[in-house]
């Protein structure tokens, strides 16, 4: 098989990002930051996967574990070798959160591909974090 036939999807014709992204967030509830701050005060895991330029950039959300977006997978995989101390079940409520919102839609569907039920994503990322007045550490 040359790299030209390989297939682009499970049955399914090619898709743009935005598409993609509406099929994604379709499979779950997204919160907004007052209620991201209120599940991670209620035992959440808030997850920042923003690349380390941006977190010197803006800060940190206090609390938050840090995951870049390349690890996310083998770090929160209860059965992982390579898992947080954090990743104790596939139970356990996770909110990912990106600058903006939109890679971390697409790792909540990754995270739910490996049995993260709960895992959810921040709309509006960090960026709405911070605008809502909430927490930052510089």
């Amino acid at each position: 098989m040359g790299i030209d036939e390989l297939p682009t999807g499970i049955g399914e014709p090619p898709v743009g990002i935005d598409e993609l992204l509406e099929r994604v967030r379709a499979g779950f509830v997204r919160v907004g930051p007052q209620e991201a701050a209120t599940a991670a005060a209620d035992g959440a895991l808030l997850v920042d996967i923003r690349y380390a330029e941006l977190r010197e950039r803006d800060g940190l959300i206090p609390g938050a574990l840090v995951i870049e977006r390349n690890e996310l997978e083998w770090r929160l995989d209860p059965r992982g070798s390579h898992r947080a101390p954090q990743a104790v079940s596939h139970d356990l409520r996770i909110v990912v959160i990106c600058n903006e919102g939109y890679a971390s839609s697409l790792a909540v569907a990754s995270l739910r591909q490996l049995g993260l039920h709960r895992a959810t994503d921040l709309i509006g990322g960090f960026q709405a974090w911070r605008a809502a007045g909430l927490p930052v550490e510089v």
